[in-house]
């Protein structure tokens, strides 16, 4: 079957190991693969904060593309490219957000209500939304007035582990997530330092966002003096993650706001426990017989949860089971690509 052309806008390094970067790589070879032309457009890395070059460059890039052919633009795109800008794309528009980019950490008030605003705007124009999940989808609809009918959940599809776990001692504490400020990795170390009584150890695997945020948690690890038990291990080969996943006890991440949360996605098909925090969608992909959830930015109630893991056998079983239970239930990535798919079919036709 041929299928018609679509044309995928993103933004700098798409082999960047982030779960957006990652989701997208997954989309675009999986529609390639399915024997559909599609088109990368390579824009600037700087968004969403553009430099004036890279901002006129996306839209000429994205204006240029044929009036019958679907083009998918990166929430990192599509969220701050100016609306007028936006406004001269002819081609069928189809956004693609992880998660709404005014709900991100760290930003002032005004950055917050301009991001918001173009991000609505922009909305208006698109043609179709895809989203990552259930919760993206009502985020935009309660608060960008997306109508539902213009709306497709996508959620990121997993890789069944190829080996049985295999524990290691002291039990090992995963942590997966770019060190950015919404990743929480500054609550979860003040949260191991309040459980140096038990025996553990733990790795946090993830490149640097923003290198002044980087220091900032190598002095508070220094600080804590949990250099010799938790180290921060960067990037890691596939590999590595996949020796890491199965040799861990449980999976920990204190994320302030996620759209999704892909690394908990993999640590549910690896079977772990986890620990997260009630915030953004990390309730309905973390379901309650696989892990405990406490509030954001609480150390105390991480090391609560932690704590009550590490020293139960029996509760870290039935999570661990109710773990494997959920990842089974995950899609695999064809089932993502099927829902562009089938969005990217319907405006080729319309």
């Amino acid at each position: 079957m041929t299928r018609a052309p679509a044309a995928f806008a993103i933004p700098g390094d798409i082999a960047t190991l982030t779960g957006g970067f990652i989701y997208e790589r997954r989309l675009l070879e999986g529609l390639r693969a399915e024997g559909r032309e599609v088109a990368h457009l390579r824009l600037g890395a700087g968004f969403p904060d553009p430099t004036p070059a890279e901002m006129a460059d996306a839209v000429a890039q994205m204006a240029a593309v044929p009036r019958d052919v679907p083009l998918i633009v990166d929430g990192l795109v599509f969220g701050a490219v100016e609306t007028a800008g936006l406004g001269r794309v002819a081609a069928p528009v189809v956004a693609m957000i992880h998660h709404p980019l005014a709900l991100e950490a760290g930003l002032s008030e005004a950055r917050r209500r301009l991001l918001f605003e173009r991000e609505r705007d922009n909305l208006a124009l698109a043609d179709h939304v895809v989203v990552n999940s259930p919760h993206t989808a009502e985020v935009l609809v309660r608060d960008y007035a997306v109508p539902p009918a213009r709306l497709s959940t996508a959620l990121p599809g997993v890789d069944r582990p190829g080996a049985a776990p295999a524990p290691v001692a002291p039990p090992l504490i995963l942590s997966v997530g770019i060190r950015h400020p919404r990743k929480g990795h500054d609550v979860l170390l003040q949260a191991l330092a309040r459980i140096g009584d038990l025996d553990w150890q733990a790795v946090v695997v993830g490149g640097d966002h923003d290198p002044a945020h980087a220091a900032e948690l190598d002095a508070l690890l220094g600080a804590l003096g949990l250099g010799g038990r938790a180290r921060f291990a960067g990037r890691v080969s596939g590999a590595e993650l996949a020796r890491l996943y199965g040799g861990a006890t449980l999976f920990a991440l204190a994320s302030r706001y996620e759209g999704y949360g892909m690394a908990f996605a993999e640590a549910l098909a690896h079977g772990l426990p986890v620990v997260a925090c009630r915030a953004g969608a990390v309730p309905e992909t973390v379901p309650a017989a696989a892990g405990r959830l406490v509030a954001p930015d609480d150390p105390a109630a991480f090391a609560g949860a932690l704590r009550a893991l590490l020293g139960d056998d029996a509760a870290r079983a039935r999570l661990a089971a109710g773990a494997a239970e959920a990842g089974r239930a995950l899609p695999r990535w064809s089932e993502t690509v099927a829902v562009m798919s089938a969005v990217l079919d319907r405006l080729a036709g319309g």
